[in-house]
C-alpha cells in the first residue's frame, strides 16, 4: 500500500526534473539520490544513461524500484540519510522533494551533511532542495484547498486529499485524508501527517559550511498549479 500512496503523491511531480538531469550531465557518474522512494528521479537518469544509487530507509519502495529498474544501470541502498556508509565516492549527490526537511531538525541535517561530505567525490556537489515558506490553510475554515490525488488500480479508487497546512513550532505540517473505495462501494479512510522542519537557504548554507561544504550556487525550481516551488541549495566539498 505504501507504493501506491507514494506514487499517487509524489511519482507525478516533475517540475524539478529538468534541474536534476542538467545537473546530472555536468557531474560524472555515479550519482546518489537520497530520499529515492520507487525512483522517481534514479529512474529518469539512469534511462538517460547515468549510473545511480537510490538510497530510502523504505525497503518497501526499494523493492519496488528494483523491480522497475531491471535492466537499468542502478543500484539500491536501504538505509536512513542521517546514518549512511557506502563503499564508493559521488560525483554528484541529490536531495530532492524537502527530504531534508524530514529528518528532525539541525542535529539530523548535520548527521547527513556529514556522511554526504564523506561520500563526495573530490570536486563533487550536494544539490538539496528545500522550501522555505508553505501557504497555511486548513479546510476546517473553509479556505479553497487543492484538488485531491486520484488513481484506480485493480477496481480500487485511492484518493488522497490534501486538508491542511499547519504551522508548528520549528515547522509545518501537512494534513492529507487518504480514502480507498472497493469494487463493491466498500470504503476506508485514514489521516497522513508529514512534519517539515522549517528551514532557510542561508540557514543550510551555514550548517553545511559546518560540515566542511561550501556554497556553489543556488537554483529555483518554480511553483506549479500543483506543488509548492523550490530552493536548490548546492553545495561542494
Amino acid at each position: 500500500m505504501s507504493v501506491i500512496w507514494h506514487d499517487l503523491e509524489c511519482g507525478t511531480y516533475a517540475a524539478d526534473m529538468p534541474l536534476w538531469r542538467e545537473l546530472a550531465e555536468h557531474h560524472d557518474d555515479p550519482v546518489l539520490d537520497i530520499g529515492a522512494g520507487t525512483g522517481r528521479i534514479a529512474l529518469d537518469l539512469a534511462r538517460r544513461g547515468h549510473r545511480v544509487t537510490a538510497l530510502d530507509r523504505d525497503p518497501v519502495l526499494i523493492a519496488e524500484l528494483i523491480r522497475r529498474a531491471a535492466g537499468l544501470p542502478v543500484s539500491t541502498v536501504v538505509a536512513d540519510a542521517r546514518a549512511f556508509e557506502l563503499d564508493e565516492r559521488f560525483p554528484l549527490i541529490i536531495v530532492p522533494m524537502q527530504t531534508i526537511q524530514l529528518l528532525g531538525g539541525e542535529r539530523g541535517r548535520r548527521e547527513f551533511l556529514d556522511r554526504a561530505r564523506r561520500q563526495l567525490a573530490p570536486g563533487g556537489a550536494v544539490a538539496i532542495a528545500i522550501t522555505e515558506t508553505l501557504e497555511l490553510y486548513s479546510s476546517d475554515d473553509g479556505l479553497p484547498v487543492p484538488v485531491p490525488d486520484i488513481r484506480e488500480l485493480d477496481g480500487i479508487v485511492y484518493s488522497s486529499q490534501p486538508t491542511a497546512v499547519r504551522e508548528v513550532a520549528d515547522g509545518f505540517v501537512l494534513e492529507r485524508l487518504r480514502e480507498t473505495i472497493g469494487s463493491h462501494g466498500e470504503r476506508s479512510t485514514e489521516q497522513d501527517l508529514i512534519r517539515l522542519d522549517r528551514l532557510s537557504a542561508e540557514t543550510l548554507e551555514r550548517e553545511g559550511a559546518a560540515s566542511g561544504l561550501a556554497l556553489v550556487e543556488r537554483r529555483v525550481v518554480r511553483a506549479t498549479a500543483d506543488h509548492v516551488g523550490s530552493v536548490v541549495v548546492v553545495l561542494g566539498g
